[in-house]
């Protein structure tokens, strides 16, 4: 069975504990830490392939998948039925934070605001590739807010509200993704567990969220799935399909290796076997030769 090694899914485990709850914690955190908000208001949902890089990378990340395949318990339809319950909270929870973004964008610099978004998503990478590296890190969450606090325009500034049913369509739609990514694991599950190295799928997805990062900042071309591509390639070379079969030829190998040792062992003569035979030796000294 996979194990998993995720930072911050162990992080999350210590903290809330069980594996329902686990799972809402890892798909709900990009909500409460703001880095969906944050990557709503850099334009990430603007393609097509934003909203599945989103959905794919944010809400059905490695965590996700880490904690499908092994933390959970239960046959594949039990998985399924838990992380529908979870996709009934984070649906709606995505639709309002994608209503209100255009709000907070009519308040902030967004040339300054896209750098901290940027920078969030890197930390985050940071997180997924390295536990060590998570510690010296602070949290998404300050981040967003520091940078809310260095882009905010209060000079003239009006709270209105600006409905975009558009962009709430986007961002249930890549909440909806990862949903669905999680509940295709969970009906994989039992041929995933033999054949994902999971640690690769991790190390992978961190670099597809590093490229996701450079979009955001304006370093690689935004009209370019790079980080669709990278998650796409880090899926294929994390599944391996022999894994199953070599564990089973080897275990095959082991109790065959086994048997014909016991039978060795059942076939060689015992200590005393030398003792019953009789010696060709004379043992009596009449019977000796006589230079000996």
């Amino acid at each position: 069975m996979s194990v998993s090694q995720h930072p911050v899914a162990l992080r999350l485990e210590q903290q809330v504990g069980g594996a329902t709850k686990l799972l809402a914690t890892v798909m709900l955190l990009p909500l409460l830490d703001g880095i969906f908000p944050a990557l709503i208001l850099a334009g990430a949902l603007t393609f097509p392939f934003g909203i599945l890089e989103t959905g794919l990378l944010i809400f059905g990340g490695s965590a996700t998948v880490a904690v499908v395949l092994a933390e959970m318990d239960g046959s594949p339809r039990e998985r399924m039925r838990t992380i529908a319950l979870v996709g009934v909270v984070l649906l709606p929870a995505a639709a309002v934070e994608a209503a209100l973004a255009p709000t907070v964008e009519s308040l902030i610099d967004m040339a300054v605001f896209h750098r901290f978004a940027g920078l969030v998503i890197l930390t985050v990478a940071a997180k997924t590739a390295s536990a060590r590296v998570g510690e010296y890190l602070p949290r998404p969450a300050i981040i967003i807010g520091l940078g809310l606090v260095a882009s905010l325009q209060p000079a003239g500034a009006t709270v209105t509200f600006v409905a975009d049913t558009g962009l709430v369509l986007r961002g249930v739609a890549a909440a909806g993704v990862g949903v669905g990514f999680a509940m295709l694991v969970a009906a994989l599950g039992p041929v995933l567990q033999e054949s994902v190295d999971l640690d690769l799928f991790r190390f992978g997805s961190a670099v597809a969220l590093g490229m996701l990062a450079l979009s955001v900042l304006g370093l690689m071309p935004t009209d370019a799935p790079v980080a669709l591509g990278v998650l796409c390639v880090t899926a294929v070379f994390s599944f391996d399909p022999a894994t199953k079969g070599d564990d089973a030829a080897a275990d095959a190998e082991d109790d065959t290796d086994a048997e014909e040792e016991a039978e060795a062992d059942d076939e060689s003569p015992g200590p005393d076997a030398d003792d019953a035979q009789p010696s060709p030796f004379p043992v009596e000294d009449d019977q000796r030769a006589p230079w000996l």
